[in-house]
């Protein structure tokens, strides 16, 4: 009877097991902002074989393209890099400390197993602060800030550390996959590596299709330090219309207002937005195609600039006609973040149907 609570984890409907590995291995490998080198040649070596071209920016954008000669150019971006960390000093005793990459809830670091990235491969590390019951009631009041906290490699002396880790080196969460129950799966660099999964995937599907425009599936760097890869890529390219795939917050969860942030669920389909970081008919056409295929999708509204590629993306050179499509994710900047393997796979599916229905000549002017 207890065997049944141990279900295997089974592939999204019509992922294939290339599509898979892809997506493991992109969630397998490093990339804090700025450090993006090795999940970058992991985008490159899986679109190579069915990509036109292939290449990479002097920012570390990696471009994926079909139909290079087309004018009408529609550009997928997702952001490749990850929150982490960069170690800063190395005390007597060989203890390491670090700034943050990117928007860390210091909380969620406490007694994590960590990775630091050096030149020769990875180093396993635990950071933490003094026990519970070597805290003063003050200090169990506080709440914990990340200049309080240490990495430890388990290095004898500052000699020894210095040896193995540089200034500079960068940190990330133990990195991993692990599958859970209904197609959810759950790893650290959800954001935004289902977004670099989508996009790619999505210009590998619309290829078979058949796609006639020019289709650039772009694997941004630096968006959580300020959208700078998707402002540098978008510039180059000069899209006619640009979508940005990252994740959203799931609000299928304990303690989350739906009434300010959206009813939005795993498992429901990507989530399509609105607001004035939309191009109106870039909406109207993706939800067209969405219901012309009765492809699964949830809809959310943003009303400001949104806090992702989409941002950069509008409003390069003289403006670009934007939509974002966004994956839902539980427990976002954090060791456990949780998505819908179905919501990945019917998001790239979408993009590549929006791509083949799109022409030379269409115009999206609002």
């Amino acid at each position: 009877m207890c065997d049944k609570l141990y279900f295997a984890h089974e592939r999204s409907k019509t992922m294939n097991s290339s599509a898979e590995t892809f997506f493991k291995k992109l969630l397998e490998t490093p990339g804090p902002s700025g450090y993006e080198e090795q999940v970058q040649e992991i985008v490159r070596e899986y679109a190579s074989p069915f990509a036109d071209s292939v290449s990479t920016d002097a920012h570390g954008n990696v471009i994926v393209c079909k139909n290079p000669e087309a004018d009408f150019k529609l550009m997928l971006a997702g952001h490749c890099d990850q929150i982490g960390m960069l170690i800063t000093h190395i005390d007597e005793d060989g203890f390491l400390y670090a700034q943050t990459i990117g928007g860390w809830d210091p909380q969620q670091l406490i007694g994590q197993r960590m990775t630091v990235w050096t030149e020769e491969g990875g180093i396993p590390a635990v950071i933490a602060r003094k026990p519970i019951h070597l805290l003063t009631p003050k200090e169990r009041e506080q709440v914990v800030q990340t200049k309080e906290l240490w990495l430890d490699i388990g290095a004898k002396n500052k000699e020894e550390a210095s040896q193995l880790v540089c200034i500079g080196d960068p940190v990330t969460l133990e990195l991993g996959y692990q599958p859970m129950r209904n197609g959810l799966a759950n790893s650290p660099g959800m954001d935004n590596r289902t977004g670099v999964w989508v996009v790619i995937e999505a210009l590998r599907r619309a290829a078979e299709k058949g796609v006639t425009i020019g289709l650039y599936a772009v694997s941004t760097v630096a968006e959580e330090i300020g959208l700078r890869g998707a402002q540098t890529s978008a510039y180059g390219i000069d899209p006619t219309v640009g979508i940005a795939v990252d994740v959203t917050h799931a609000t299928d969860c304990p303690t989350i207002d739906k009434k300010q942030n959206g009813d939005l669920a795993l498992g429901k389909g990507p989530v399509i937005y609105r607001g004035p970081n939309i191009n109106p008919v870039v909406f109207r056409r993706i939800t067209e195609v969405a219901n012309g295929k009765e492809h699964p999708y949830q809809l959310s509204a943003l009303g400001r600039a949104a806090p992702n590629d989409s941002n950069a993306i509008q409003i390069t050179r003289a403006g670009v006609a934007t939509g974002l499509v966004a994956i839902p994710n539980r427990y976002m900047h954090s060791a456990v973040e949780t998505i819908s393997l179905d919501d990945i796979d019917h998001a790239a599916e979408l993009l590549a149907d929006f791509a083949c229905e799109l022409k030379e000549g269409d115009s999206f002017t609002p």
